[in-house]
């Protein structure tokens, strides 16, 4: 989404109508990703997208035809607490048998405006990671360039004629570029012979599959141009099922039925950002955001089949950021703190009668830089 980090303040002097024709388009987004995966639940492990907070019209403007805008794109997070469903398993915490996953993902992106509504970007990201189990003998550390992706997107209000709200869409396909099974040389206990270690699917750079990134930007200012709503977001639908890594983490073995659970699963992700944005009159280029984000893997997905070994559930944040333009340079920083986790049950779960468990982060950190030429 790195269209949806930056934009400016373009002086509102276009119509300040179209606010239930902006609601309206908000709401069938909404219903669209909603009403297809929420009803299954969605999971936080896998973290593979930054977002992006406001719309163009907040900071920085449109970005003008034939213009170029590079996003640098950074997240750390750092996953500790177990959850199965909703329910923190405290325990875990106080025998010191957490799993801790410690995630530093960058994305590049590269945008080229075609024309005033039409604009296509390619998203190269850069993943390190490590995953250790508190009282376990050894730390697997994974690194590499992941997925690349490649998308299109349309503004479908003429952005001359609407400075004040519009909707952007966008829908590309992702490269299975990443590594997705990336092998450590440990020695799992002592005195035992070193031996080549899988790491888990939530720490290597690649899913192992084709997906289809959808996202969207949606913004509407309120009163003045100095405060906006926006609702911004992103589902990657993955095709194939399974990628045929056998999860071995930490002794990890299949249940008795492992028709259900022989490899890693291909999973969906999500991610929605609501909220509010207040650009201060004291401070030229100056912005707040808040507002809740929204992120995770379903159960089931959009297109293929549920079967493979997955961690559903999501993850929901309050995201409070600043935003400052100067020039052609945009530079964000924003801060989600998890106020509710939910670790649903995966199809192998449902057939099983098990309910697998999932450590989750409370804090995500997010920055961006941006420079448009």
């Amino acid at each position: 989404m790195a269209d949806a980090i930056g934009g400016g303040c373009i002086k509102n002097m276009g119509k300040r109508s179209g606010v239930a024709q902006i609601l309206q388009a908000m709401a069938v987004v909404a219903l669209v990703v909603l009403g297809s995966s929420v009803a299954h639940a969605q999971g936080c492990i896998i973290a593979h997208s930054t977002g992006g907070v406001g719309g163009p019209a907040n900071q920085g403007g449109y970005l003008q035809a034939h213009h170029w805008q590079l996003d640098i794109n950074y997240r750390h997070q750092f996953s500790f607490r177990h959850f199965v469903g909703d329910i923190e398993q405290e325990y875990r915490l106080q025998e010191g048998t957490e799993v801790e996953n410690r995630i530093n993902l960058e994305n590049f992106v590269l945008t080229y405006q075609i024309s005033p509504r039409w604009s296509a970007d390619i998203n190269v990201p850069l993943l390190t990671a490590s995953r250790h189990k508190h009282d376990g003998y050894y730390t697997m550390h994974t690194a590499g360039v992941g997925d690349v992706s490649i998308s299109v997107q349309r503004w479908m209000w003429d952005p001359q004629n609407n400075p004040s709200h519009n909707v952007q869409l966008g829908l590309g396909i992702q490269f299975p570029t990443g590594r997705d099974n990336i092998q450590n040389r440990v020695i799992v206990a002592p005195g035992l012979p070193p031996q080549e270690v899988i790491p888990d699917y939530s720490v290597q750079p690649g899913t192992g599959g084709y997906g289809i990134p959808f996202q969207w930007i949606a913004f509407q200012d309120l009163g003045s141009s100095r405060a906006q709503i926006y609702f911004n977001g992103s589902y990657l639908i993955t095709p194939q099922e399974m990628n045929g890594v056998v999860p071995d983490h930490f002794g990890y073995a299949p249940p008795p039925n492992p028709a259900y659970t022989p490899y890693f699963s291909i999973s969906d992700e999500y991610l929605m950002e609501a909220g509010v944005a207040y650009s201060f009159a004291s401070v030229k280029g100056l912005s707040a955001t808040f507002g809740p984000r929204d992120e995770g893997v379903p159960a089931h997905d959009l297109i293929g089949g549920d079967l493979g070994f997955r961690r559903p559930g999501f993850a929901l944040s309050l995201e409070p950021g600043l935003q400052y333009y100067r020039w052609d340079d945009i530079f964000t920083v924003t801060v989600g703190r998890a106020i509710y986790r939910d670790r649903t049950r995966s199809v192998p779960d449902i057939h099983l009668g098990t309910h697998g468990d999932a450590a989750f982060a409370d804090w995500v950190w997010l920055a961006s830089f941006t420079h448009r030429f």
